[in-house]
């Protein structure tokens, strides 16, 4: 994050309260499990060891509790904010641009955390942290952390690139060839702030403080941008299997990853590394945020409280390449290794800007481009708009 990440975000959080719905009181004891909890989750993120064995977070909690867990992956951040508008799910594993939106639009409830004992175990940073929290009141437990990286082909790049030009603008790489078709961007609206983080750094003079508050201006500055790469890129991505195998076989050598990508194909011997180079990166501080009308309260909260172990969420870290909300995960796990969090950008925090729901009314502007404008203009720029 930028110089104060915490208190920049907060004030974006505000925005949500004048016309925040009253919600039902949340639940005050956990009765009996109703044998099932429905979760809406990020590839990668809720392992039950069909993958690689050694991974499985799952099971046991299913045996403990006799709640059979019920898996949707989604892609994106706007796809988890649709599958939640539409129902029939327990909980969600938000990133920060879902979480307000869910909060704002009544299809999340506020946690009870003494119902959550390890609550206090969680990294005080992330506690309150303003895009789970809106007037002291928490809408989910905090999940796991990380930055959206550099991943990049060792072969091509003897040296990690020290800036996110190599997939910005076209060049030639270290190897001799054009970059032009062979790096990708997110597939996602927020990607906006992915543009606008690299203008921070190179062009000072428009003035922007936040990468998700943006006057009409720095927007526009963005998108022509983000218009100059869709001439280089070889594929908008987010389903990160797919572009694993891009990068293996179809010449990709440099995108915007998670750690989840870099991790298999690293696994699988490919020449692959990744940075967070001199501009910072974006990123992700994930919530498990449980549905207003979830089905199946009881082993919501179950999940909610075994999410937070140190077991899962060192698993989970070594499995992701992530960092654990709880970070006493960091140390003792045979997966992780006392160095997986530094591995895996525990001291990168600062660094990060983390996704958030851009607003009209924003802390750093007198008025800035809302989240609306930026999924039309991005569906537009994919076109070629």
């Amino acid at each position: 994050m930028h110089p104060t990440p915490i208190k920049v975000a907060a004030s974006a959080a505000l925005c949500f309260t004048a016309a925040q719905p009253v919600f039902s009181a949340p639940l005050s004891e956990i009765g009996p499990g109703e044998g099932v909890v429905d979760i809406v989750a990020w590839p990668g993120y809720i392992e039950r060891g069909e993958t690689d064995p050694n991974f499985n977070w799952v099971s046991d909690f299913e045996k403990a509790t006799g709640c059979q867990v019920r898996i949707k992956t989604a892609g994106t951040s706007d796809e988890m904010v649709a599958l939640m508008n539409e129902g029939g799910f327990d909980l969600v594993t938000a990133s920060g641009d879902a979480s307000l939106r869910l909060i704002a639009g009544k299809r999340v409830q506020e946690i009870n955390t003494d119902l959550v004992p390890s609550w206090n175990t969680i990294d005080e940073r992330l506690q309150d942290a303003p895009w789970h929290t809106v007037d002291g009141r928490h809408y989910g437990v905090p999940y796991q952390w990380g930055s959206n990286v550099l991943m990049y082909n060792t072969e091509v790049f003897k040296e990690a690139p020290a800036s996110w030009n190599v997939v910005f603008e076209e060049m030639t790489l270290p190897d001799g060839n054009a970059n032009k078709g062979r790096v990708q961007a997110f597939d996602g609206p927020i990607y906006i702030a992915d543009a606008a983080l690299y203008l921070m750094h190179h062009q000072p003079d428009l003035g922007i403080k936040d990468p998700y508050e943006l006057t009409e201006d720095q927007y526009q500055a963005a998108l022509n941008l983000l218009r100059g790469q869709r001439e280089i890129v070889n594929r908008y991505w987010h389903d990160p299997f797919i572009q694993i195998d891009d990068f293996t076989n179809e010449g990709v050598v440099a995108s915007s990853a998670w750690p989840f990508q870099v991790n298999l194909l690293r696994g699988k011997d490919q020449p692959i590394s990744s940075v967070v180079p001199v501009e910072g990166a974006t990123g992700w501080a994930d919530t498990t945020m449980m549905h207003a009308d979830a089905p199946h309260p009881n082993c919501a909260y179950l999940w909610l409280e075994h999410s937070i172990n140190p077991k899962l969420q060192g698993d989970l870290a070594a499995w992701f390449g992530s960092v654990p909300v709880v970070l006493s995960a960091c140390k003792g796990n045979a997966l992780l290794g006392d160095e997986g969090c530094d591995t895996n950008g525990l001291g990168n925090f600062e660094r990060i800007s983390f996704w958030r729901t851009p607003v009209t009314k924003c802390a750093s502007q007198e008025q800035c481009v809302p989240y609306y404008r930026w999924v039309t203009d991005y569906i537009a720029v994919l076109g070629g708009r």
